[in-house]
Formats: structure tokens, sequence, C-alpha cells
């Protein structure tokens, strides 16, 4: 992947991201890393939502959080992804955002159960950061999610938000969308009641690799994106 076909498919990240509910505002961020350097990502700037993301806006940022390009600001929150780069060499791909259930999710303190399909994702694999419930503006507060995170693909900011990752731009959006489904499914299933028992978890198991195949990924990507422009 070029660098100009990576801003592109971030900018298609972001706008699924808004197409699907989960903006607020010009809350919530979106990289990627430069496919020919990972001491860099391309980030959505403050100021937009997600839907006005577009390549001219977007800032090209460090390992230390700082903005090295880019004529629109930069978000506070800069540090969420650096520090996730430093520790995840393997990781390419992050999102910050504030999806209603997932926060409700997070204010519960209870663990997630398998409950839904795409709930097999994040049974028993997600951290949770208790650290704050205010923004991540300094690398301390960031590497504090960082270590929350450990080796999942996802931790809740308490009361706060959800962090995804991947290891692509297409991995780290579907993730996002499935992780908002997993905790709307949970809390409406919780509130009607005590729940069935759960599938046994080698089930659920086989259930997770297959959901994480990264054609199918990108299949449902495509979709999204094609979904967008019938819209337009």
């Amino acid at each position: 992947m070029t660098r100009d076909e990576a801003k592109l498919k971030l900018v298609a990240g972001g706008h699924i991201l808004a197409a699907e509910g989960q903006g607020d505002l010009t809350r919530g961020h979106i990289s990627v890393r430069l496919p020919d350097d990972a001491s860099r990502f391309y980030m959505k700037p403050h100021s937009f939502g997600f839907d006005e993301m577009t390549v001219d806006n977007l800032v090209t940022c460090d390992l230390e959080g700082e903005k090295v390009e880019g004529w629109a600001p930069r978000h506070s929150e800069v540090y969420i992804h650096s520090e996730i780069y430093k520790r995840r060499p393997e990781i390419t791909s992050i999102i910050h955002t504030h999806p209603t259930y997932s926060v409700a999710f997070s204010a519960t303190g209870r663990p997630m159960l398998a409950l839904s399909q795409p709930s097999a994702l994040f049974v028993n694999n997600y951290g949770v950061y208790t650290g704050s419930i205010d923004l991540i503006r300094s690398q301390d507060m960031g590497r504090g999610v960082a270590e929350a995170l450990e080796s999942f693909p996802v931790v809740f900011l308490k009361n706060h938000g959800v962090v995804v990752c991947g290891t692509s731009i297409e991995e780290s959006v579907i993730i996002a969308l499935m992780l908002e489904n997993a905790c709307q499914i949970h809390m409406i299933a919780e509130a009607a009641g005590e729940t069935a028992s759960e599938f046994p978890s080698q089930d659920v198991m086989a259930l997770r690799k297959k959901l994480l195949s990264p054609e199918q990924q990108t299949v449902n990507f495509n979709y999204l994106s094609r979904k967008l422009d019938r819209r337009r």
C-alpha cells in the first residue's frame, strides 16, 4: 500500500465510523501508520468530525505525539495512538470513539459474556483503563492506556469510550463496529433479566477465529464503503 492509498483508506474508515453512529461531534479519532515508516502515523485532525475527514486535512505525527506535517490542528489525545504504536509494533491502525453502549458497558464493571456472535471476539479479550474519566492528554496517560490494552485488540476507557486496534484499517474499523454491537446486545440481554447459559468456550473460540479472517474484514469494509457511496 502506498502513502496515498493509506490516506484514502483512512478517510474511508473515518466516513464509515461516522455513518455507523460512532461519531461524537468532533471528538474521536482514527489513525494508521505510514506504510513505509513505522515511526509516523496519519491521523484524523482536531476540530473536524469523522465525516469531514479528507486527504488534505489529515495530520502526520511521530511516536512522541508531535505533529510533523499537516495544516490542521492535532488531537490532544494523540498519546493514545503514539504510546500504543510504541508498545505494539504489529498494530497499524488505532481508533478511539465514544459509542453509547460501549461506554455504558464499561460503566457496569461486569465481564463480557458470549451472548452474541460479535461478543465471541471480546470474551476474556479486552483491557480496562481506570486511570481517569478525563481526556488522555499526556504521554503518561497514553502509556497507561497502552499498558491496560496489554496484548488485546480492545481497551475500554471506563466511563469514557473505547480504543480499538488492528493490523489494518479494515480490521480496526470492523472490530470497532462489532464491539458496539456486542455491547448493545449484552446490555439489552442483561436488562431483560438473567441470561441463559453460554455456548462452550471451544465453540466461542472457533467462531472468533472465523470472525478475525482478514478476507472477511476487507469484504465488510468494502461493503460499508459502497453503502456510503450509494448515499452520496
